[in-house]
């Protein structure tokens, strides 16, 4: 017992989550059981659609499972053994799914490659991935990844299909390419000619193999094991691989239509890539966790987003601002029909539109790659459990703790600290290095966010260690400013950075690339900033850029050291033009 006039310990930042045991909706913990978990529930119901203008293309939930076993004979006849890599460099494509789980099914490792990679990147991400099968779309878009991979490794146009041999990249011995979509104007031929095969020829490998020896391989795969490969986005260095557990996968894909109190068969939108984790465990999520359906949209297009939701009366958008700043300046906006849409992720400007009425709000949490999305969250239909500035507590399994950067001291409640995590979701680790350097000696990951947790258990995130403003010695977290802005119309991307100042230390200045035909006043992003966050926190600079102004990586960022290099120049070069969009004149 505390003794009168003791000195009663200070309480430490270290809060755990509940017991995944007691999360209701889970199910099988792996990627191919939560495949045929789902079937067994929904067979005959639509669980994708892909549309392109008159085409539109269908599988039910039996056919994804059919689909998806056809290319698990295919690569047990190629020989795949057990945790072998596959990787699949493809847009938003119903033979993504089919792929992802024929993989799993197969008892191999899907890894997810980005179609926005340049050759160098892409080259990069073969080294570090090793997988040994590729399936990758020949064309996306302008970028011909057939021809890239011929200047890369020049032998894959001699010998027989699937018996590469290459030095370059020593345990890649099978592609397999995909033509065009169904419903394009011209489709594409798959390449032909030396060691590259086209689709139907792979598929066709495993015409001789039972389902029941797949089924038998799926049995075999342990929740822990291996399940998927992602790669960060690459702003600050070459992408990492980011190794995630088949149980990883399959507990967020079961936990967001709680999370999101989604209720009824949920139609997902998305037309961004699946090789991004967020992407690919929110969608397939929310619509297959409860007996809906993926829409695809192959890339990002706001007339034709705006189609497919009034078309396949979309339910559910996941997308970013800028994403919405484009729908909204789109043609087509002012006569959609999106009465269909109930759940909208930072969906503001979407819920202006006239046709929209729903009371969902996206419940704020906080996640990464490394936690496979999520670790901290409330839940949407929870209101009193919401507190302004938070983003939710730990999710069942996850222990969450605020230490100081240096020493990795745990700080008391309230202090603010770095954000470290571990739990169910985290990944085992990244490619080519040891656990000792991926996570601290309790086996935390340090997620490099500052942040703290209150008496309650809730987290508050304050933005990246690295990239957080210290001006007037206060601390300005860009993210925060940059969530003001977004959502101004015609501001197509925003990335707020400190530049030096003699008297702040860092001035807070925006960078802004307006959408095409926008015209974004100073004026107004000011006049917003002041009126939705503190004075301190206010841009005194804004600048406008084009697209060509800097190089756009992959994932839409761009470094803050190359944005704030910009910023520099800009400020001590033309001082006229950094109060100027293109649209504008010298204010």
């Amino acid at each position: 017992m505390q003794g009168i006039g003791e000195h009663m310990p200070e309480a430490l930042s270290v809060i755990a989550g509940p017991s995944l045991a007691d999360e209701p909706g889970q199910g099988a913990q792996t990627i191919g059981g939560y495949l045929r978990e789902v079937v067994a529930r929904y067979g005959p119901r639509e669980a994708v659609v892909l549309r392109k203008g008159a085409h539109r293309l269908s599988w039910s939930y039996d056919e994804l499972l059919a689909r998806s076993l056809e290319v698990a004979r295919a690569l047990v006849a190629c020989g795949l053994g057990k945790g072998e890599r596959v990787g699949i460099l493809m847009t938003n494509r119903p033979e993504f799914l089919s792929g992802l789980f024929g993989i799993a099914l197969a008892g191999g490792v899907p890894a997810a490659l980005s179609t926005f990679s340049t050759q160098p990147e892409l080259d990069h991400l073969l080294r570090a991935s090793e997988v040994s099968i590729l399936l990758f779309e020949q064309q996306v878009l302008k970028k011909d990844f057939a021809a890239m991979l011929a200047e890369l490794e020049p032998g894959i146009t001699e010998g027989l299909p699937g018996r590469l041999t290459s030095a370059r990249y020593p345990y890649l011995r099978r592609l397999v390419a995909l033509g065009g979509a169904p419903g394009e104007v011209e489709p594409l031929d798959a390449f032909s000619g030396g060691v590259v095969e086209n689709w139907d020829a792979f598929l066709g490998h495993g015409v001789g193999i039972d389902d029941a020896l797949v089924l038998a391989r799926a049995d075999a795969v342990h929740p822990a094991e291996t399940g998927g490969l992602f790669f960060s986005s690459g702003t600050t260095s070459l992408p990492k691989g980011i190794v995630h557990s088949q149980r990883a996968f399959a507990i967020q894909w079961w936990r967001w239509p709680r999370l999101f109190a989604m209720t009824g068969p949920v139609r997902s939108w998305t037309g961004n890539g699946f090789f991004w984790s967020g992407n690919v465990s929110m969608v397939v999520g929310t619509a297959f966790s409860t007996g809906g359906a993926v829409i695809l949209q192959r890339t990002f297009e706001a007339d034709e987003a705006l189609m497919l939701a009034e078309q396949e009366r979309v339910t559910f958008l996941n997308g970013r601002p800028h994403q919405w700043a484009r729908l909204a300046a789109s043609p087509l906006w002012a006569e959609a029909d999106l009465s269909s849409l109930r759940y909208i992720t930072r969906g503001e400007m979407i819920w202006q539109h006239p046709t929209v009425d729903t009371d969902w709000d996206v419940p704020m949490s906080f996640g990464c790659t490394e936690t496979m999305t999520i670790c901290t969250s409330f839940v949407a239909d929870d209101a009193e459990g919401r507190v302004e500035g938070a983003f939710g507590s730990p999710l069942p399994g996850n222990v969450l703790k605020i230490v100081e950067p240096i020493s990795g001291r745990l700080v008391p409640v309230g202090q603010v600290g770095e954000m470290c995590i571990k739990g169910p979701t985290l990944m085992s680790g990244y490619l080519g290095k040891a656990p000792e350097e991926c996570l601290d000696a309790e086996g935390f990951f340090c997620t490099g966010d500052g942040g703290r947790v209150d008496a309650a258990g809730r987290f508050f995130w304050e933005g990246r260690l690295t990239d957080m403003i210290k001006t007037g010695g206060a601390n300005v977290s860009p993210l925060e400013v940059d969530d003001v802005i977004a959502r101004i119309p015609g501001v197509k991307r925003t990335q707020t950075v400190g530049v030096p100042d003699d008297l702040l230390g860092e001035m807070v200045v925006a960078c802004i690339v307006p959408l095409d035909g926008a015209q974004v006043l100073e004026t107004e992003v000011i006049s917003r900033c002041k009126a939705e966050i503190a004075s301190f926190k206010v841009p005194r600079r804004v600048l406008f850029f084009s697209d060509e102004d800097y190089a756009i990586t992959g994932s839409e960022k761009v470094k803050s050291s190359q944005v704030r290099e910009l910023a520099v120049r800009r400020l001590q070069g033309d001082t006229a033009e950094a109060f100027c969009s293109p649209l504008q004149g010298p204010a």
